[in-house]
């Protein structure tokens, strides 16, 4: 067994090691922080912006810079042995159909820095957080579709320059790997959702934002529902990305590996479910021009279940109301004496 590694069939953990988190202020990088954290690890984590939702200690050294910055991405590495790298100029539905340029601009510099740095400064292992966006976009066509594997991604052709993005640097991480003998290792994650999560401002994810458009909307009431919620996708609760991620990254599995749920539900299913832990009586209107993606995307978890025993335990329901619960709570805490708006 390598040192710093600890593994059993279904738990691993990283230990004793200097990790760099780029991405830790926002939502999956600020978890897998503290759970690095608590594994004890020393953790830099590093960000643009912190969502400063997660309020316990969950690094060891915090850094506000840009990654897009070579000499930054140099700095953030030295000393460290690990790098995960969910730094990403990204959002929700909405905002990735809208930002082609910019989100491949960004995301590739920030990667490309990040890559040749950890190079430079003799890293262990690198961590890279991809997409189930990668997928091509014929496979998605259909909101009862089949659960998407690996090998899928390829003839590519995914419907977003995002997905581009995270296919081209799931290559480059290959090519360092190959020509530098970087260990690299790459998680495709399927819609990633639970507490702690950004809930508006446009790049939101849909669990959170119906979150926050049913606990503000009256009792009775209606919310807006985009597309006509038809549409299909799968969840995977974030406790449970967070040990596929430290369960990957410990392995020796080199290659691209689907991390979520292969439970389909529709998008008004969703809707229906959170409208149901509110207990409110609420209505859905829906905006057929809103962005909706892909009518159809599940996850094939079958590879991550035989190279590395690992499966989603937390059940959509359970996860939606710890999700709607703390995003509540969240909207209350921030609400002024005057009206909140939507």
């Amino acid at each position: 067994m390598l040192k710093g590694f600890c593994m059993n069939q279904r738990k691993a953990s990283i230990t004793g090691k200097k990790v760099l988190v780029a991405g830790a202020g926002g939502f999956i990088g600020s978890h897998i922080a503290r759970a690095l954290y608590k594994n004890g690890n020393y953790v830099r984590a590093v960000d643009v912006k912190w969502d400063n939702f997660i309020k316990e200690p969950h690094f060891s050294k915090a850094l506000t810079m840009d990654l897009r910055n070579f000499d930054n991405c140099k700095k953030a590495t030295e000393g460290m042995d690990y790098v995960f790298n969910f730094a990403a100029n990204m959002g929700g539905i909405g905002y990735i159909t809208r930002q082609g340029a910019n989100i491949m601009h960004d995301s590739s510099m920030i990667n490309l820095n990040l890559l040749n740095c950890s190079v430079k400064n003799n890293i262990e292992r690198f961590f890279y957080a991809s997409s189930a966006c990668v997928y091509p976009e014929h496979l998605q066509l259909e909101s009862d579709v089949r659960p998407l594997k690996e090998a899928d991604a390829y003839p590519a052709m995914p419907d977003t320059y995002y997905g581009w993005e995270k296919l081209y640097t799931e290559r480059l991480c290959e090519a360092f790997s190959v020509d530098y003998g970087l260990k690299t290792r790459i998680a495709r994650y399927h819609n990633i959702y639970g507490p702690e999560s950004t809930f508006d401002g446009g790049r939101e994810k849909a669990p959170s934002a119906l979150c926050r458009k049913v606990a503000l909307a009256t009792n009775p009431g209606a919310i807006e529902v985009w597309g006509d919620g038809e549409q299909t996708r799968s969840f995977c609760y974030i406790d449970d990305c967070v040990n596929a991620t430290l369960a990957l990254a410990s392995s020796s599995y080199e290659m691209p590996i689907n991390v979520g749920s292969d439970r389909l539900v529709t998008i008004n299913q969703l809707a229906d479910m959170i409208i149901a832990i509110s207990g409110k009586k609420i209505a859905k209107n829906h905006n057929t021009k809103g962005a909706q993606g892909v009518r159809g995307r599940n996850a094939d978890i079958s590879l991550i279940k035989e190279k590395l025993g690992w499966e989603p335990k937390v059940s959509l329901e359970k996860g939606l109301e710890k999700t709607y619960r703390w995003t509540s709570k969240e909207i209350i805490d921030r609400a002024s004496p005057l009206q909140v708006k939507m």
